[in-house]
């Protein structure tokens, strides 16, 4: 029975709506539950037994100008409510499923109690006066006492001059604008559960990060401080950030449980604690109920869309695909020939076990993608690779449209394979879009930037991803790129220090080193650090599936450099080293083109080059600005090579 005009409260088992304050509670415990999930609860309740359509849910919560994805959403509320409730879909004992239709509430509702009306005073009644001037001084003086509280009440009710907040120590949100997330510890006292805790970590600043203007730190730079015995205020201020959360999980079975904890990072005051205790299937609702807990706390106004963003892939997923897509993003982040080939076993068991898994298949279209630079066993053709890179992106879009990292995958394949600019640069937006925080899309828009000669944007685009990810060497030596490519070298020298003093392991920061230092003159420099890195492959014996970085490269860039020093022996001794690893797997036929350029063949080049350009070479994207094709700008030949690129 629906609630009365009199009556605000309805009654079904152990739970209690009262519809005035807006609050659920089972034994006169509060229940906490979003605006949404309360409002189809409500509205399902002045209706039991009825089926409410989705129409009349959309119409009555998700106003038609305010909700891109109106499914996405009444499923995230829905399966918020019935955990709430402790409901299932599979067993309903209060909201179920109506194929097709809608919902419709099941349970039983108690009658109403009404409250007995207060009867109002008569107007007429006469006014007893005092028969002594004692009791009257006395009543006088109650008045003025009452007349006095009443006011203070009502300072107190408007909160003037805070007395509210003084006196009852009222909660007020924190305008924070930027946070760090901590990597989250394992609680399971297993240490194979270490890539399962770290991966939530990045799941969780991925879903933190849908959250309106606010500026979160990247997974990459975050894991720096995992096991550290630094205080929270030392690391907000490192990371120039407003507030830290901390916290834990544990995985038991098919359950997972988080505690999370907002901190303000310049007073060390602990502003918020919550647990949450899910099945696995809910992670990703966990997450987005997490994070927009913390949005609340933190006096962020999100709009309408940015909530829709927040709860678009808030939906059951399967455990044993999660943990195997949890093990595919581990070993991917790892950037190496070793774990990309371990993570692109994982994000294919991860679509054998769910194969309408969005996530799995943006992460199998990463996998493809790198293997035209990385390699695993080997590096592949570009159409190899991204024909399958595109299949996997596509699906993952056809799945959930609100992915950023499809959306950004997507646009690295039409950017560095398709050459088709624009729409690549739609893609770039829509993924920032739905993600400002996704310090990859930023870093591969730079690129795109630069390419086409939008070089102050490409600058701040790079500069930004660096702002998210600060410790992440991979977006380091994006920046360092940038500066390369738009020849400010002794800046990009710079940025490959810090870079090397993050990580001094990290050889791409050593190589681009080694081309600033060639182009400004300091050859010897620049053969060091080429050497450095060949000696540290070398001394490591790391083998082909386990490299660090490209390694026909390195032979490329040695022999161009040893050429530039007049040492042309060695510099054929590269090429032969080039020639030998060709024959095993594919080499890009632009390292060939390098080495020729600076043996003063212009003619070998152009062949080598041309060669590039027939494979849709992503390194030929970059002729219009890389300084090392400078001598061949003045040639007929690269005039007309520029034009069939497109650039």
């Amino acid at each position: 029975m629906a609630p009365s005009p009199v009556s605000q409260l309805v009654r079904f088992d152990l739970f209690e709506l009262d519809l005035r304050a807006g609050e659920l509670r089972k034994g006169g415990i509060r229940i906490r539950l979003q605006e949404q999930p309360l409002q189809v609860l409500q509205t399902l309740l002045e209706k039991p037994g009825e089926v409410v359509t989705g129409e009349e849910l959309q119409k009555r919560i998700w106003p038609a100008d305010t909700f891109v994805d109106f499914d996405h959403g009444l499923h995230a509320a829905v399966n918020r409510l019935r955990t709430a409730l402790s409901d299932s879909a599979d067993r309903p004992r209060y909201i179920e499923t109506v194929g097709r239709r809608g919902y419709r509430f099941i349970g039983k509702l108690e009658p109403s109690e009404q409250p007995t009306p207060i009867p109002p005073v008569p107007r007429n009644d006469p006014v007893r006066k005092p028969q002594q001037r004692f009791w009257n001084s006395w009543t006088g003086m109650l008045g003025g006492f009452g007349a006095a509280l009443a006011i203070g009440a009502a300072l107190v009710a408007g909160n003037v001059y805070g007395l509210k907040d003084w006196l009852f120590k009222t909660a007020t949100p924190h305008p924070f604008r930027s946070l760090a997330v901590l990597p989250l510890e394992n609680l399971s006292g297993d240490a194979k559960q270490e890539p399962f805790a770290d991966e939530m970590t990045e799941e969780l600043i991925t879903q933190v990060s849908k959250l309106g203007d606010l500026r979160v730190i990247s997974r990459t730079s975050m894991m720096q401080y995992k096991g550290t015995k630094k205080t929270l205020p030392q690391i907000a201020n490192e990371l120039h950030v407003d507030a830290v959360i901390e916290g834990a999980v544990e995985l038991i079975g098919n359950r997972v449980r988080i505690t999370a904890q907002l901190v303000n990072g310049a007073s060390d005051e602990h502003i918020w604690a919550e647990r949450y205790d899910r099945e696995l299937s809910d992670v990703l609702l966990l997450q987005s109920e997490v994070a927009e807990d913390i949005a609340k706390k933190i006096d962020l106004q999100l709009t309408p869309q940015q909530q829709q963003r927040l709860h678009a892939g808030a939906h059951p997923v399967n455990p044993d695909a999660y943990q195997s897509y949890l093990m595919g993003r581990y070993y991917w982040n790892m950037r190496t020939g070793e774990g990309l080939d371990k993570a692109g076993k994982y994000f294919a068991e991860a679509i054998q076990k769910d194969p309408n898994f969005a996530l799995a298949y943006s992460g199998q279209a990463d996998y493809f993608a790198y293997l035209t630079v990385l390699g695993g066993p080997e590096i592949l053709r570009p159409r190899d690779a991204m024909t399958q890179a595109r299949t996997a992106a596509a699906k993952a879009l056809r799945l959930d449209d609100s992915l950023a990292e499809a959306h950004a995958s997507m646009g690295n394949i039409l950017h560095n394979y398709d050459w088709n600019w624009a729409a690549a640069e739609r893609e770039f937006k829509k993924a920032i879009e739905l993600n400002p925080n996704y310090a990859m899309a930023h870093h591969l828009y730079a690129h795109l930037l630069i390419e086409t000669g939008r070089t102050q944007e490409s600058l701040a685009e790079a500069g930004w991803a660096l702002q998210l990810d600060p410790y992440s060497p991979f977006i380091n030596n994006g920046l360092s790129r940038q500066y390369y490519l738009s020849r400010q070298y002794d800046k990009a020298i710079r940025q490959c220090q810090i870079g090397l003093q993050i990580n001094p392991t990290y050889l791409p920061a050593r190589i681009q080193l080694a081309l600033a230092y060639e182009q400004t003159g300091k050859f010897s420099e620049a053969i060091s650090q080429l050497e450095q890195a060949a000696g540290a492959i070398k001394a490591a014996e790391i083998s082909p599936g386990g490299r660090p970085i490209d390694v026909p490269l390195l032979h490329a860039l040695l022999g161009h450099a040893y050429a530039l020093n007049g040492r042309r022996s060695g510099a054929m001794d590269e090429l032969g080293k080039l020639q030998a690893a060709a024959a095993k797997h594919y080499v890009p036929p632009s390292y060939f083109a390098i080495v020729w350029m600076a043996l003063d063949n212009k003619d070998q080049a152009f062949v080598w080059l041309n060669r590039g350009y027939q494979d849709r070479s992503e390194h030929m994207l970059y002729l219009g600005i890389e300084p090392l094709v400078d001598p061949l700008r003045s040639d007929p030949r690269f005039v007309s090579l520029l034009k069939k690129v497109g650039l």
